[in-house]
């Protein structure tokens, strides 16, 4: 088994793909999960990001590399869903996580706690698992250091209120996150291409993860499908 040291640089400079189909998605599955993972791995990632205890397992089982572990739950009254509760927490610890991540946002969690009341009980209970703090704001990256997480994301970036229209990837606030912590910064969200992917290394991104530009096909379909229609209602019109 890996220590923290050899995960984290396991996953240095490289590709991290997010292998997760919700239960609404065509894909869901945790076979065709572990198939997903398979084929990043053969094409060159580095780490995987997987969602739910059942997808973890299969993943493990099929890839050796390191995942970044969530749980995606909703609970009536709070919009913290990824990893949001010490229940969702420990189930990741007990199937074996490499690095687990959480909603690190300033909202109120499904406990009616805020991050900075749950998570030094978290890492108490826990002092030698990896943690990564998927934040949506410069501010929640300074606030996870000082609370003891190993690693910021950018996660949450254009997926919370304050953060809504900001356009992704948000290539500063890698940078500025980048520059002003010494932990590994994570880039996650909306991420398309090489050029983004190289863009995130050069605003000193740690790792990077890439998810629906690789491995969601109805949402890829549906960027050329809009493309194409866009040339029917233009282009076309002047043939």
């Amino acid at each position: 088994m890996k220590n923290n040291t050899e995960i984290l640089e396991q996953i240095k400079h490289e590709l991290i793909v997010s292998c997760q189909a919700l239960p609404d998605e065509p894909l869901h599955s945790s076979f065709i999960m572990g198939r997903m993972a398979k084929a990043a791995q053969l094409g060159g990632a580095k780490g995987i990001r997987a969602n739910s205890v059942e997808d973890i397992e299969e993943i493990k089982n099929v890839v050796p590399l390191p995942i970044i572990g969530i749980m995606k739950t909703e609970y009536a009254g709070s919009d913290v869903f990824i990893t949001p509760t010490m229940k969702e927490v420990q189930a990741l610890v007990d199937v074996g996580a490499d690095i687990i991540a959480l909603d690190a946002t300033c909202r109120i969690r499904p406990d009616k706690q805020t991050i900075k009341e749950c998570f030094p009980i978290i890492r108490e209970k826990f002092p030698n698992q990896l943690f990564m703090a998927d934040c949506s704001t410069y501010e929640d990256g300074m606030l996870a250091y000082e609370l003891g997480f190993d690693l910021v994301g950018t996660t949450m970036c254009g997926y919370t209120k304050e953060t809504e229209a900001i356009e992704l990837p948000h290539f500063n606030l890698i940078e500025k996150l980048a520059n002003n912590l010494p932990i590994p910064i994570i880039a996650e969200g909306g991420i398309w291409t090489p050029e983004d992917l190289s863009r995130a290394f050069q605003c000193g991104a740690y790792a990077a993860v890439v998810g629906t530009a690789i491995t969601r096909p109805k949402e890829i379909t549906e960027r050329f499908a809009a493309s194409l229609q866009d040339w029917k209602n233009h282009d076309l019109k002047s043939l």
